[in-house]
């Protein structure tokens, strides 16, 4: 369990090595043509469109997101939205599922910024074009995909919960248990033939 923890909070320290938004000055920056709610939009819509490029298609719902000042500015913040797959997905399917997310991304415009190829735990990292967005993708334990996405330093705004639609039943809010839906394809644990 304590590795599987490390492992998600290496999401969230991986995706913020990567939003710097203090000056050489250690004032903040930020982007001010776009505010918190209008950003936390565009990560939803890509947690939407990553899951959604998948065939088949995976369950998924939304986890906790969370929000807040960018180095302690009260002009500027943050914020990041989780999800996880609730569909068990073998070892033998792990590499697929990471290699279709992956052509996704790219074909999405995303820079992959860093693939760690864990062989049980395995990560890879990206970021929109603009650098509004930094998305972490993890493998946790028992095979459970958690992605996450941040945005960069934005006005500050409220922000409401992720309102796109998750596929299964939804977690939002709740404690999420490990994968649970079983798939005739990505929890086949028969290697597949190239």
């Amino acid at each position: 369990m304590k590795k599987i923890i490390a492992h998600l909070a290496g999401i969230a320290l991986g995706i913020a090595a990567t939003t710097g938004c203090s000056g050489s000055d250690g004032s903040v920056k930020g982007n001010s043509k776009v505010d918190m709610q209008e950003a936390a939009e565009k990560a939803d819509a890509l947690v939407y469109r990553t899951f959604r490029a998948v065939r088949p298609p995976l369950d998924w719902t939304h986890d906790a997101s969370d929000h807040g000042s960018c180095g302690g500015s009260d002009e500027y913040g943050d914020v990041t939205r989780r999800a996880i797959v609730m569909t068990k997905v073998s070892d033998e399917r792990r590499g697929a599922l990471l290699g279709v997310i992956e052509r996704y991304w790219k074909k999405s415009g995303l820079k992959i910024t860093k693939v760690i190829p864990d062989k049980e735990f395995p990560e890879m990292y990206a970021e929109t074009g603009d650098g509004l967005l930094r998305t972490g993708l993890v493998v946790g334990g028992e095979g459970q995909f958690f992605l996450d996405v941040q945005t960069a330093c934005v006005r500050t705004s409220e922000v409401k919960a992720p309102a796109t639609q998750t596929r299964g039943r939804s977690y939002y809010g709740k404690d999420v248990p490990r994968p649970n839906v079983t798939d005739p394809f990505w929890s086949s644990r028969k290697p597949i033939s190239h």
